[in-house]
Parts: C-alpha cells; sequence; structure tokens
C-alpha cells in the first residue's frame, strides 16, 4: 500500500473517532476541546439560562437504540423521508454546562409523539426565555409544498432542559410566504422588548413579529406579516444579534452536505436592515474540518467576550450527516467587523459562570 494511500485511510479513522470523542486532554487543559460533546449533532443554538451554558442542536445521525420501523404503517409522507434518514430524527436533545468544558446531556427534551401534527424531521431548535418559561421553536415534518402538514412550531417548558410540550396543536407557520421553506428559525429580541423571528430556507429569509406571548405571527405597520430580508448568497440557518448598537445578520451558504457550506454576515442599523452581504466568516479548514455552518453565537453575560457554536465535518468522512457541534472564538476588528473564525481542536477556554 501507497504511504499517501495508508495516511489517507488513518487520516480518515482518526478524524472520524474525534468526531465522536470530545477531547480529554484538551479538557484538562482548560479547553472545551473540538467537538465539544460527544455524537452527531447539527444546527446548534446557543443560549445563556440561569449561571448555565446551554446548546440545543439536532440530533444528525442516530447512534443509539431505535424502535423497528413497520413500513406496512407509515404515511405516505413517512415512507419518502425513510430513505433521507429523516424518521431517526424524532426527538431533540440538550446540553448544559457551567464552565464550557464539562456538558450534561438532556435527553429527548421534546418527542414528535408529544406534537400532534409532527412526523419526522425535528430541525434546527432555537429558544428563547420570557414570560417566565422557555419557548422552544422547532422545524418538522420537512414539508415541500402548502399542501403538506408541517413547518415551524413551539413548545413551551418551565425549565431550559423541559420536557417541552406543543404549545398550539398546530404549526406556528406552516406555508410557503415569499418562496421560504418555513425550517431554521431564531427568535430576537431587540431592545424595545420586539420579538421578532427570523427564518427560511429555499435560499429566502423572511422577518415576521410575534406576539408577546410568542404564539402568534403579529402584522407589521403595513399591513403585511412576512417581510423578505433575503442577503446576497442566502441558503438557510439565519442568525441575529446586537452588539454596540449595531445589529449583526448571519446566515449560510452552500450546500449543507458539501465542503463549501459556510456563514457569511452583514451589519446594520436596525433590526430590519438593509443587510449588506460583508463576507465570510466561517469556513472549512483543510487541516481541521469542512462543512463549517449553521451557527449561533453565545455572549459571556456582562462581558464582551463572543463564541461562536456550530457544526463541521470531519475530515476524511463523507457522510453528510456526521456532522459535530463545535465551538471557537468570535472576535470584532475595531471598528466593528467580525475577524475570520478560527477553527481549532482546542476549541475554548474554561469559562465558569454562577448559577444563582
Amino acid at each position: 500500500m501507497k504511504p499517501t494511500l495508508l495516511l489517507g485511510i488513518l487520516t480518515g479513522i482518526m478524524a472520524s473517532v474525534h468526531a465522536q470523542t470530545p477531547d480529554s486532554e484538551m479538557k484538562q487543559k482548560g479547553m472545551s476541546g473540538n467537538p465539544i460533546f460527544e455524537g452527531w449533532y447539527a444546527d446548534p443554538e446557543g443560549a445563556v439560562y440561569d449561571g448555565e451554558y446551554w446548546v440545543f442542536p439536532t440530533l444528525s445521525d442516530h447512534y443509539g437504540e431505535t424502535a423497528p420501523i413497520d413500513k406496512n404503517k407509515l404515511t405516505p409522507r413517512q415512507k419518502l423521508a425513510i430513505n433521507k434518514n429523516y424518521l431517526k430524527q424524532t426527538y431533540l436533545d440538550a446540553f448544559s454546562s457551567t464552565d464550557l468544558i464539562a456538558w450534561k446531556k438532556h435527553s429527548r427534551i421534546l418527542d414528535v409523539k408529544d406534537v400532534s401534527w409532527a412526523e419526522f424531521a425535528l430541525w434546527a431548535p432555537a429558544t428563547i426565555h420570557a414570560n417566565g418559561k422557555y419557548y422552544l421553536f422547532f422545524g418538522a415534518n420537512d414539508i415541500q409544498s402548502d399542501k403538506e402538514a408541517g413547518g415551524i412550531g413551539v413548545a413551551v417548558a418551565d425549565r431550559p432542559e423541559g420536557p417541552y410540550k406543543d404549545a398550539l396543536g398546530k404549526p406556528l407557520i406552516s406555508q410557503f410566504h415569499n418562496g421560504a421553506q418555513p425550517i431554521d428559525q431564531f427568535v430576537f429580541r431587540d431592545d424595545d422588548g420586539q420579538y421578532y423571528m427570523y427564518y427560511g430556507g429555499w435560499r429566502h429569509c423572511n422577518m415576521a413579529r410575534l406576539s408577546d406571548d410568542l404564539l402568534s405571527v403579529l402584522p407589521f405597520p403595513d399591513g403585511t406579516s412576512f417581510k423578505e430580508i433575503t442577503p446576497e448568497n442566502y441558503v438557510e440557518g439565519p442568525f441575529m444579534m446586537k452588539r454596540m448598537d449595531k445589529y449583526y445578520f448571519m446566515w449560510s451558504e452552500g450546500g449543507w452536505q458539501g465542503p463549501d457550506y459556510s456563514v457569511a454576515y452583514a451589519m446594520a442599523d436596525s433590526a430590519f436592515g438593509p443587510f449588506k452581504r460583508i463576507g465570510k466568516i466561517l469556513q472549512q479548514d483543510s487541516n481541521v474540518a469542512t462543512g463549517a455552518g449553521h451557527h449561533s453565537v453565545i455572549n459571556v453575560p456582562g462581558t464582551d467576550r463572543w463564541f461562536i457554536v456550530y457544526h463541521r465535518r470531519p475530515l476524511g468522512d463523507k457522510n453528510g450527516n456526521h456532522r459535530e457541534t463545535c465551538m471557537d472564538q468570535l472576535l470584532f476588528n475595531p471598528d466593528g467587523t467580525i475577524q475570520p473564525v478560527k477553527l481549532t481542536f482546542e476549541g475554548v477556554p474554561k469559562n465558569e459562570l454562577l448559577k444563582h
């Protein structure tokens, strides 16, 4: 066997092992290590609740036990989904940490059995604390047209770890508006207390205004309910944050199963934009990982320290569902623009929070 071929095989094996097992040596050195926790997880939503860091991801590939599938009892939509592995994406897990080093797994915080209208493809959770409760927004059923049941739902719980229960008995958004598939939602609270949802697949992004109880979409002053704000090269995975009076709108570009998956951003003076693309801030590194995208950002409370939470694919692994959740530092230039993120195996340094 040629040395180069052997090296390639070994690289692929080591990448696969690394993807599923966080580096304990890194953790002993006071670094999170990447991935930050074990398992194939994607589309991570990061948050800080009551002195703990939280990550809410999509289950990307099934690695545990599952009930046998009776193909004779599948609905027509389930039969279409079975070849896409979507029938395994029927629940959501969450992870919590007080220091970014040790992570606790909270299993099945939301399950389709508790959502009457959802069957599979439970994707891209987004959470927010409001009205003394925790709201979890999710996409389900991967609908391809307005004739199918599914879309963006909302579930509520008394604790970040759930259990979450469907709040409406139907999707919050169940149809295509402005060409946007109802997936990949993110909820943002502006300084005036108004809640906005940014969402959309199929290269279209919408902005919607939410009610105070987060259970309905309110019209904007001009009477419209869904404003398209799609920036250049947008594909999916929108995210909004505010820092020093500037609004940062971010999104994923490229194909989610390919090495070119990446994150770009824009800056604006308003939550409404306009959002003019500045450039990419997260993309593959041929020495570290490929397919880096669909992210969120965590701000350490009371500081100007920021961490980007995202998924990526280990080198040598061609399985599109083998995505691992990682975390690296997000740094800003003096003019407020974002520095390109450096993908690392080390992750981020230990950062303890005091739980109230």
